[in-house]
């Protein structure tokens, strides 16, 4: 049987507060409940994209991408937008949006997308308001008119990509702004679709869902005036659910999967794209990589006696032939650009490390003074770092000194484009240690109970204990009992209070907490970074993203 439903409104684990839903668990459940489409709409970001798209595909399950973005002039209460992309012109729009808010959009409370810039980039996404949208809160406090003055202003930039959202999850105000939208889906003939904007799995994941909430917002959940944004409704629901609970709605349900159908977006994932290297106009990359390293390995041999074993001319041969692989495989530029900006980097009296790994096994980057190491007197191959049976990038490992690795980035940037250079983003997850103490403050523990408790946990930087293998549930715990802590376990199975807090932050271990910046990892691009995904930054003092 064909199902009837898709959840379009899903927030993962990369949300950062508000979910606690892996991608690999998400995807298995969504196999089992006979789905064949689900949207993740994490806020404000596209984080999660590729595993999840990788993972819905290869569960044949097709992936939507999309997002809620938040939206606000100045400094006004921001609301919430689901965008969705319905192709890769969409995929593109969504991603200038994202970059624009990140880098224009700081504000004390997060970053938000501008109103006018949903007029700027609109093409290939389908818009759905919800509840919270714009319209919903103007309802809300009784200016009806206005409410459908912004209904109007959707239609004219989204026209019939336009979508307003039904939820029937337990929370206040819903059966009114329902009440609203149907209404104005037949006065303005705006299609609605179905949702359960979910934010866990399963229907006994609400505590731990909260628990997570409490933890972002840095309140106990015994709080009697911390916020009730969410309800215990708000699980995967199979479609069979779904469509009991809209069955006097029939279209809400019927319209998910019509919109699921529209939306088709292909990523082109394992592909290369290099920037551009400056040549002379007489030259192209390949004449130019041989004519410099020629020159380099001439200079180099000037000052450093041939190998035992070896003539000038089978250091030109070696150099020929790396050459030869270099230029067959495509990657000249990618050596001319790191060479430019490490010969950069000496010339301005930064320490560079000789090369680490597979790439001192180069006779060309040792003539291109990427590395300082030849490789012919220790017999390193350069097979070992590029082999054309086994195409992927090369990779050479730069130690640049930490102090001034700042002005080399700063000089890739303003080289090749501040648009186009960007450092690569990193995830903090919640650790075995970090997850106890997190889970204990939340449920009100004394600090002396849950630092004792947490302390029961070895620090192994090399080999973390998960909190699985602490009490001797995980698989290598039970074939290897060294990873059981014991005494963790003993008052595990002893003590009510230490098992109702392990049990919470077994539920929560692991869980994508942060996003940070990778000390030295780089991105150069041929084209604005937007064109292949969204930036995320830092902001500077004066609310704007700082970029290398």
């Amino acid at each position: 049987m064909t199902s009837r439903f898709v959840h379009l409104h899903v927030h993962s684990e990369y949300s950062l507060a508000d979910s606690t839903i892996r991608i690999p668990e998400l995807v298995a459940r969504c196999a089992a409940l006979g789905q064949p489409s689900v949207a993740i709409t994490d806020r404000n970001n596209l984080f999660s994209l590729v595993k999840f798209y990788r993972a819905a595909e290869g569960a044949g399950i097709k992936p939507i991408a999309g997002a809620d973005v938040l939206v606000a002039e100045g400094d006004e209460a921001a609301w919430p937008l689901t965008l969705l992309c319905r192709d890769r012109e969409g995929y593109l729009a969504l991603s200038r949006l994202l970059t624009r808010a990140w880098m224009q959009g700081h504000r004390h409370d997060g970053v938000v997308v501008r109103p006018a810039w949903l007029h700027d980039d609109h093409a290939g996404l389908f818009a759905l308001a919800g509840r919270h949208a714009q319209a919903g809160r103007l309802f809300a406090s009784g200016r009806e008119d206005l409410a459908g003055a912004w209904l109007g202003d959707m239609q004219r930039i989204y026209g019939e990509r336009f979508f307003l959202e039904l939820t029937r999850c337990g929370l206040d105000g819903e059966a009114e702004f329902n009440g609203f939208a149907l209404q104005a889906s037949s006065a303005r003939g705006i299609p609605v679709v179905a949702s359960n904007d979910v934010r866990f799995l399963d229907a006994d994941g609400f505590e731990a869902h909260e628990a997570r909430v409490c933890i972002a917002s840095g309140r106990v959940l015994d709080d009697p005036k911390r916020p009730k944004d969410y309800a215990p409704g708000q699980f995967l629901k199979s479609s069979e659910e779904m469509a009991a609970l809209f069955a006097d709605v029939p279209d809400a349900i019927d319209n998910t999967v019509a919109l699921a159908q529209r939306c088709n977006l292909e990523l082109r994932l394992g592909k290369y794209y290099l920037p551009a290297f400056p040549v002379p106009s007489d030259e192209t990359l390949d004449s130019w990589i041989r004519k410099e390293s020629r020159d380099g390995l001439a200079a180099r041999l000037e000052k450093h006696p041939l190998a035992p074993g070896h003539t000038r001319h089978s250091y030109e041969e070696r150099l020929e032939l790396e050459l030869d692989v270099i230029i067959k495989m495509g990657f000249p530029g990618y050596f001319l650009i790191v060479a430019d900006f490490i010969n950069w980097a000496k010339d301005h009296g930064i320490p560079v490390g000789p090369g680490r790994g597979s790439g001192a096994g180069s006779l060309v980057a040792w003539a291109l003074g990427i590395t300082d190491l030849d490789p012919l007197p220790y017999d390193l191959l350069f097979e070992r770092f590029l082999n054309p049976e086994r195409v992927s990038m090369p990779d050479f490992d730069i130690d640049f000194c930490m102090d001034r690795r700042d002005e080399v980035i700063d000089y890739v940037a303003a080289k090749y484009g501040r648009d186009r250079v960007s450092q690569i983003i990193t995830y903090g997850t919640m650790a075995a240690k970090a997850v106890l103490r997190d889970a204990g403050r939340v449920l009100g523990h004394p600090y002396g109970f849950v630092d004792g408790l947490a302390k029961l946990i070895p620090l192994q930087p090399a080999d973390p204990l998960s909190l699985e293998d602490a009490i001797g549930r995980s698989k290598r715990a039970q074939r290897d009992d060294s990873y059981v802590v014991a005494e963790f376990r003993q008052r595990y199975e002893e003590e009510d209070d230490v098992r109702d807090l392990v049990d919470l932050a077994l539920q929560l271990e692991d869980l994508t907490r942060n996003a940070g910046k990778h000390a030295g990892g780089v991105v150069i691009a041929p084209s604005p970074l937007s064109d292949f995904c969204p930036l995320f930054a830092e902001h500077d003092h004066d609310g704007l993203g700082r970029n290398p």
